[in-house]
């Protein structure tokens, strides 16, 4: 491959096998964790559904590095290299003197660096090493690679933490104000490579802010599955609020002026939630629809499960989301073709 091709190849493989490790480790308990846990005081036994949707979310940065790997169409070995140099850099698993702690799915920005410093690494080596490829490459992706990762994750996490100092400070503003920067923010970040739990997460996000946050997300799902959903098969239209919106990264990222009509969605969506005092928690603003934590959280933030809130929460999460994903469909596509399908179109096959 010509080095000129070669930057945006690891960049765009990155950033689309990143997508998918997300959806395949973090989605699982997404979509069941809040049952499971509302079912643990009458089914204890339950509790190993946790245990393994939290095995998968610590396991994320090794399912992104072989989805890199596979994406990329590299041998076995480069992707089993790849995926371990990930785990270096993802900061999810601590070095104590009894052995490792590992806890969360580690820092999603510093694990794309990692990965696409051992892709790189993978490439200049390409078949240079012959016999002695399965000897050196894991040995030098993992050091060499995983090692730089792991210098940059401290700077890196410092980086993200910054963005969501960034964040927590327009909740002081007005209500509304609030709503809908904080609607747009999230709505960006998730189909960006950055956490949206992290950030939420990181500085502690909750209340309104945390509601507007979730809501953004809301509002970003539904548009990008209606927007691309005559070219994707259903599953993955649903799996865009079902599951998580981060796998239209690849397509959005070297497309920016595609963020501008879900970011509509997501403005007036924050706005009115923050109005009606739609509160939420760092959970909530990170994952927004997926397992319905969004409008579960929502309810019970409410002063009782009363039959006018349930349908205030539906309304917000599902009715309006759905409403205006529709009406910019129609606006952005049909009157004024700012886009077409097939800019939104996934294939996982």
């Amino acid at each position: 491959m010509k080095k000129g091709k070669l930057g945006p190849k690891i960049i765009m493989d990155t950033l689309n096998g990143l997508s998918i490790g997300i959806i395949v480790a973090l989605v699982p308990g997404a979509l069941i964790n809040q049952l499971v846990k509302a079912l643990l005081p009458i089914a204890p036994q339950l509790n190993i559904i946790l245990q393994l949707t939290g095995l998968a979310a610590i396991m994320m940065p090794v399912v992104s590095g072989a989805c890199v790997g596979i994406i990329g169409k590299l041998t076995p070995i480069q992707t089993a290299s790849i995926a371990l140099a990930a785990v270096a850099g993802a900061g999810n698993f601590q070095f104590t003197k009894q052995g490792f702690i590992a806890q969360g799915s580690g820092d999603v920005i510093n694990t794309a660096i990692t990965i696409m410093i051992a892709y790189l690494i993978v490439q200049l080596i390409g078949q240079a090493l012959k016999a002695y490829t399965i000897l050196l490459v894991p040995l030098i992706v993992v050091i060499v690679g995983g090692g730089i990762g792991h210098l940059t994750l401290q700077p890196i996490s410092t980086i993200t933490k910054a963005i969501g100092l960034v964040v927590n400070q327009l909740s002081t503003l007005q209500p509304i104000i609030m709503g809908i920067l904080i609607g747009v923010i999230f709505a960006l970040l998730i189909v960006s490579p950055i956490s949206s739990v992290g950030i939420a997460t990181a500085i502690n996000l909750h209340g309104i802010a945390a509601g507007s946050a979730s809501v953004g997300i809301v509002a970003a799902s539904f548009a990008l599955a209606i927007y691309g959903w005559k070219v994707n098969s259903i599953g993955t239209s649903l799996a865009h609020f079902l599951g998580s919106p981060k796998m239209q990264m690849a397509n959005l990222m070297p497309h920016p002026k595609l963020l501008i009509p879900m970011s509509v969605n997501a403005a007036l969506l924050g706005g009115l939630a923050a109005g009606l005092h739609i509160t939420g928690t760092p959970t909530t603003a990170g994952f927004g629809f997926s397992g319905l934590i969004g409008p579960l959280t929502a309810l019970q933030g409410m002063d009782s499960n009363s039959f006018a809130n349930i349908c205030l929460v539906t309304l917000i999460y599902l009715v309006l989301p759905i409403a205006l994903g529709l009406v910019s469909n129609f606006i952005f596509y049909r009157q004024l073709n700012f886009f077409k399908p097939q800019d939104f179109a996934l294939n996982y096959e």
